[in-house]
């Protein structure tokens, strides 16, 4: 099997340490595609959905922002938070949405508008998670 060895970390836990095929990965300037064999890379990550593709399955996990580093061999990926589509609750990403909506409506102090902004944004990508097929989590 031809692999490159994935570790996602957050400040809390490793979340994932396996061999894998391909990862796919939101950078500053758009989804890159690490493989096994890549190049030597240092890269900057926003928030969004990772892609890991092992020999036989596909999983999805949410990320925050942060930074990758590969030399081909390994690819670590740090991250301010990660997760899977078990992870994340339907109802409450829903009742975020709305309430920081109801925010933005009537708040006029920039901390609080930002926040909501904040919310807003990780809530459409939990939203995005969601709406792919359901694999086992990660």
């Amino acid at each position: 099997m031809n692999s490159i060895h994935l570790k996602v970390i957050t400040p809390r836990k490793i979340v994932i340490d396996k061999q894998v095929n391909s990862v796919t990965v939101p950078t500053a300037d758009g989804e890159i595609s690490i493989r096994p064999h890549h190049a030597h890379l240092f890269s900057l990550l926003v928030e969004g959905i990772v892609k890991i593709k092992t020999e036989n399955n596909e999983d999805d996990l949410a990320i925050g922002g942060g930074y990758l580093e590969t030399n081909g061999e390994t690819l670590t990926v740090l991250v301010s938070r990660a997760y899977g589509q078990g992870e994340i609750d339907k109802d409450l990403t829903n009742k975020a949405i709305e309430e920081a909506k109801l925010i933005l409506s009537k708040s006029t102090d920039e901390r609080e508008r930002a926040e909501a902004m904040t919310i807003i944004r990780r809530s459409v990508i939990d939203s995005k998670l969601m709406k792919r097929r359901k694999t086992r989590s990660v």
